[in-house]
This record gives structure tokens, sequence and C-alpha cells, in this order.
């Protein structure tokens, strides 16, 4: 099995705490898409497995047209092995989706598209005008039942906890709404300040108040309390899924499996290369006009892969599994995993079996403790 990542790097405005590739302007649109559809033909020996899933990310998908989805899809089943029962996701902004008349939402049905990824972050204009969000409160409820009345049944929605306008009562209304509405996924995320962000300006300005890591750390608990008693999964740190509903694209990035990023800043993996496409779009398409991907190549090391399965395996609920680095990385890996991991066991880690999983607590400090198990 395999996916398929694919970089759509426009939006209609710059969201402040984002720092993903992306261009406000709409200039290049028509030769990104021309370019992207060269590098699917470039790339057709990249993948050697069925494609199970597709995911479209950006920037905002949801501007791309029906028609230039479509063809881009239809280019991909044309040119991969391309499963049956396909999961196709596509990330959508709420005011995209409640403008757009239905029509657009049943073109998007009659692509190969079946999951919708949306991006509400709050439903409380005062943090959608703090985060620069293009969308109103408004616009979130009204995106998520037009996708409904559409047919797509298969919906996650995006939040962000932590930011200095949303209180602890403010967030839990967020989540409720979420589970009165019965939505099947849910992917939450603590503000961050990210570099060369017109967040981290602010901040350095003195115009935002620093984030508060113990209010994001205690919205968290919130959240995993909330939803846990509601019916949902906790299966990845930021990932919470109604039973049949997780994320297949993701799971399959946190297990390993290859993938083939296409567009400019997407990232690849074959299972012992890593490569990324050059971060800036008119390179990008400068290059595949010459039939050449800017792009650059890293050969992992069994170290880094040790490294990396332990960082994305801790993160979820089926966590790392020894006999798993015994067959993949050598008794050298397991020895040094387990002594290292008996520091954190019972506090904030948990052994079943052979697996190892993180406790509640755990959950709380995933990335120091993935990197006190690097092998360096």
């Amino acid at each position: 099995m395999s996916g398929i990542y694919i970089h759509f790097p426009f939006c209609k405005q710059a969201c402040h705490y984002c720092n993903f590739h992306f261009s406000t302007s709409f200039q290049f649109t028509q030769a990104y898409l021309e370019a992207l559809h060269k590098e699917v033909s470039l790339r057709k020996g990249y993948l050697t497995e069925e494609v199970e899933t597709i995911y479209i990310g950006g920037g905002t998908p949801s501007l791309m047209s029906v028609d230039a989805l479509g063809n881009l899809l239809e280019a991909i089943a044309n040119t991969y092995n391309v499963g049956a029962n396909i999961e196709v996701t596509l990330e959508a902004n709420p005011d995209d989706l409640s403008s757009f008349q239905n029509e657009y939402l049943q073109g998007l049905r009659s692509t190969n598209v079946n999951r919708l990824s949306i991006g509400v972050q709050s439903f409380f204009d005062q943090d959608l005008q703090f985060m620069n969000r293009a969308h109103s409160s408004k616009e979130a409820v009204a995106a998520i039942k037009k996708s409904r009345e559409a047919g797509f049944d298969n919906i996650t929605v995006d939040l962000i906890y932590g930011t200095p306008t949303l209180s602890d009562q403010g967030w839990m209304q967020n989540l409720q709404r979420l589970v009165d509405m019965e939505i099947n996924h849910i992917s939450a995320y603590a503000l961050t300040v990210e570099k060369d962000t017109a967040l981290e300006k602010f901040i350095r300005q003195g115009k935002v108040q620093p984030v508060d890591d113990h209010k994001s750390a205690y919205q968290f608990e919130m959240m995993v309390e909330t939803l846990e008693s509601s019916g949902f999964e906790h299966y990845e740190i930021s990932n919470f899924a109604k039973e049949g509903f997780r994320s297949r694209h993701n799971s399959n990035y946190w297990k390993g499996i290859p993938y083939l990023g296409l567009g400019p800043s997407a990232h690849s993996f074959n299972g012992t290369e890593r490569q990324w496409n050059v971060a800036h779009t008119p390179k990008y398409i400068k290059g595949l006009e010459n039939d050449k991907l800017d792009c650059e190549i890293e050969t992992l090391s069994v170290k880094d892969r040790f490294n990396e399965y332990v960082m994305t395996s801790l993160r979820t609920s089926w966590g790392v599994d020894i006999k798993y680095v015994n067959s993949q990385f050598g008794q050298e890996f397991v020895s040094h995993f387990e002594s290292v991991a008996a520091e954190h066991l019972e506090e904030t880690m948990v052994k079943k079996g052979e697996k190892y999983t993180l406790t509640g607590k755990g959950k709380l400090y995933a990335d120091g403790i993935a990197s006190n198990l690097f092998l360096v």
C-alpha cells in the first residue's frame, strides 16, 4: 500500500500562525496546475504499491475548481495503481464551502473526493479574528451542514486551542458543538509560535500575549476527557475518531508506509529515502517546464529510520512495537529503547506485551520523551 499527498499552495489570506508554503497571489495558478500534471507523469515509477489514499492539502485546495480537481485525480488514476477502495481527502475552508452553491459540493462528489477536512479552528468569531481566518462562526456551521446535505458523511474538523482569546469554557463549547453535530473525526492542535509568522512578530512586539503552555495543557486534558467520554478513540496525540473513521492517509504515514508528495514543498518517502520539493512555486514551475523536478533527497540511515519510527509511533494508540524494532533495526536498537523506556514506565509510558504507549500524562510530553528515546 502507499499514499499520495498533493500540495495546493494558494490562499485568499494568510493566517497569523501559519508557516506552511503558500501564496496569496493567484498569478501562477494555471502554470502550477500544468506543472503538477507534469510531475504526476514524471514520477510515475516512484510508487510500486497500490495507492490506498490521496490527501489534497495546502494552502487552500477548496479554491481549486471542480474541473481542475477532477482532471488531476483522473491523471493520477491513469498513471498510478489506484485502489478501488481509495480514501480521497480534500482540505476545505468553511467560507468556500458555505459560499458556494450546492453544485460545487455535488461536483466534488462526482470526483473521487470522499472525505472533507474542514478547517473550522473555532466557533467563536473573536478566535477566528485573532487567527486571521477568512470565515466566520456562522460560515463554519453552514459549511458542515451543506457538506452533509451534499452527501459527505466522512468529515473531519480541525480545531485550535490555547489561543489567548479562547477561554476554557469556550473550548468546551467548541468540543461539545462538534459532538452534538455528530462529527466522526476531530483533529485539534495547540497554538504554536512558528518562525517568520505574523503571530511571532506580534508577540515580539508585545501586541499579543505569549502562548500559555499551562493553559494549552489543561485544554488538551479537557479535550481528551470530553471526546473519549463521547465515544471517540484518541488514536494519535492530535486526532480523535469514531469507530471506522480514522484517517487512513495519516495512519499510513505514522506507520511508515511509502507516500509520494506532489507540488511545491511536498515531501515523499519510499522507505529508505526522504525527498522534498522546492518550497518556491515559481522555481517548482520553472523546473518542470524543463522536465526537471527541483528537489532535495536524503538517504536515511538505520538510526534515522529508527528515530522517525519512535517519533511517529509513540504518538499513536498502537505505540512502539518491540518485535517490529527487532525485525527492522536489530537487537542493538531494542536494547537501547527498552533501557531508556524503563525510566519512563508507569508515570509517562506503559508496556503491554511487546508494545509501549504513552500514558495520559506522557501525551503532554510526547516530543520530549521521543527525543530521549532517539539513538544518536
